[in-house]
């Protein structure tokens, strides 16, 4: 069923951008977005994106419809799931940017402080036409990557659900999983830390990575207590990462009433552990392809310095997950190995 609903959504999108490149209007990514200088997406010019979003999105489509029918080998098969991974790295990964990731960060201010009009700021700003292609993006190239992955298992003779093809990978047995997975998840954990103590030092007063004259002006603004709430956001997410290795991270603690002792479900932890992985990564290649990140002083200083680490946070949650799911997956369902 993932497969059809996949095709709609990339045909859908790709007949978008076609109506786009006939009318010169809709393009979310254009002149008219303010974040387009600040993301990848500037690299191609505005009049050449519907064309080419037309082009990419409308060949995935097709592509995905064929996937259900046909098991190429050889060099054909490597040619189209090449073409369709880099479809769904461009939509997950690199049309997401930093936005995304930061819209998801300041997300409990907005939600919280919506109803006692703080912060102050314009929603109409906020939740614009661009960065609801960016989420839309970022989801339809994960869905994508799951119809891959799937083609990809049965092309090879594998269980298209769990990937077993009857052998055993030592690598990927739970008791290995939990050994390579522990040192991915300290390293998920200790990143985004680093990123957050930069921000509660803005929030204490202290210039780390800024002159005295920039955190007065972020203090005066309020910009500070912005920064201030990425920090938490990316502290609570260090604390969940470690749950990945930790007890209570398969069965809820006991203060959780109601749900106390239970088997927490993997997919739980897989699904939201993903998409952040997935945003870091984003968020990490955006900001290390801006000019100015290499200029000391600006990206080279204590506070944008932890955004180079971004990209190593993304693969390390990534494979956190990765081993937290083979630990915890159990016997498949539909090949019944394991």
């Amino acid at each position: 069923m993932l497969a059809p609903l996949v095709a709609g959504w990339l045909g859908l999108w790709g007949l978008l951008a076609l109506v786009a490149a006939g009318t010169g209007t809709g393009y979310p990514f254009g002149a008219d977005d303010p974040q387009r200088d600040s993301t990848l997406l500037r690299l191609l010019p505005a009049e050449a994106g519907p064309p080419f979003f037309a082009g990419m999105l409308l060949t995935a489509a097709a592509l995905v419809l064929v996937s259900r029918r046909t098991t190429p080998s050889g060099p054909l098969r490597v040619l189209l799931l090449g073409y369709g991974w880099a479809v769904a790295f461009l939509l997950a990964v690199v049309v997401p940017g930093v936005q995304v990731l930061a819209l998801l960060g300041y997300a409990p201010m907005l939600l919280i402080g919506w109803p006692f009009g703080w912060p102050p700021v314009d929603y109409a700003d906020v939740f614009t036409w661009p960065l609801a292609a960016r989420v839309a993006a970022m989801c339809g190239g994960v869905l994508l990557s799951g119809v891959l992955l799937g083609w990809q298992r049965r092309t090879a003779g594998r269980c298209v659900a769990c990937g077993r093809d009857g052998t055993d990978r030592g690598w990927a047995t739970p008791a290995a999983a939990a050994r390579w997975g522990r040192w991915a998840v300290w390293v998920a954990a200790v990143i985004p830390v680093g990123y957050a103590l930069t921000r509660f030092a803005w929030l204490a007063g202290i210039p780390l990575g800024l002159s005295a004259d920039d955190l007065a002006e972020l203090r005066d603004s309020g910009a500070v207590w912005a920064g201030a709430g990425l920090g938490a956001f990316a502290t609570v997410g260090s604390v969940l990462t470690l749950g990945l290795v930790q007890r209570w991270g398969e069965r809820f603690p006991r203060w959780m009433v109601g749900l106390a002792g239970r088997r927490v479900p993997v997919r739980l932890a897989v699904v939201p552990a993903t998409a952040v992985a997935v945003l870091a990564t984003a968020a990490g290649l955006n900001a290390l392809s801006l000019p100015e990140f290499w200029e000391p002083g600006r990206g080279l200083s204590a506070a944008g310095l932890p955004l180079m680490f971004f990209p190593l946070w993304g693969l390390a949650l990534g494979a956190a997950t990765y081993a937290y799911h083979l630990r915890r997956r159990g016997g498949c369902g539909r090949c019944h190995q394991g």
